[in-house]
């Protein structure tokens, strides 16, 4: 049996007036990220987790956001197209670790639909996906509500 690790990072601007999408869901906020797609930070940290554990490349390298047809996409066609590109590498997914961090507003409510959404895109039972939410207790950009970041791990299995 062949294991694979990949991790997973991504960071977008916080700004007012925009939607909040997180784990491939509209979290009500008042500020939102701020991206060339929907910037579902928590999606494209996952996307290069995989990846980066299948060996292929990351996720600017896929879906430039140079392209116009990328242009406010649905992060979850992106991570289905990277799922593809990871079975018809030979992998599957055996377990996903996620942090996202962000001061407000408070995501722990949300994380059980993140979690299905996002099991129902890796094709894999819901308790393979962890996801835990954290601040940075008001510290630097993320403390201060301007950015939003997400870390994620993945092991896959050839």
């Amino acid at each position: 049996m062949k294991l694979r690790i990949g991790f997973g990072v991504d960071v977008h601007r916080l700004d007012s007036g925009i939607p909040l999408i997180v784990g491939g869901l509209e979290i009500p906020s008042d500020i939102g990220a701020v991206g060339h797609s929907d910037a579902d930070v928590l999606l494209h940290a996952i996307c290069d987790a995989i990846l980066g554990a299948a060996n292929l490349r990351d996720i600017g390298h896929h879906f430039s956001d140079k392209d116009p047809q990328y242009k406010g996409i649905d992060s979850k066609i992106l991570l289905a197209n990277v799922v593809d590109l990871m079975k018809s590498s030979g992998y599957a997914l055996i377990n996903l670790d996620s942090t996202v961090i962000l001061e407000y507003p408070k995501l722990n409510p949300h994380i059980p639909e993140m979690q299905s959404i996002i099991a129902e895109l890796l094709a894999v039972e819901i308790d393979a996906v962890s996801i835990k939410a954290t601040t940075h207790e008001r510290v630097d950009s993320f403390g201060e509500s301007k950015a939003i970041k997400a870390y994620a791990t993945v092991l896959l299995q050839k």
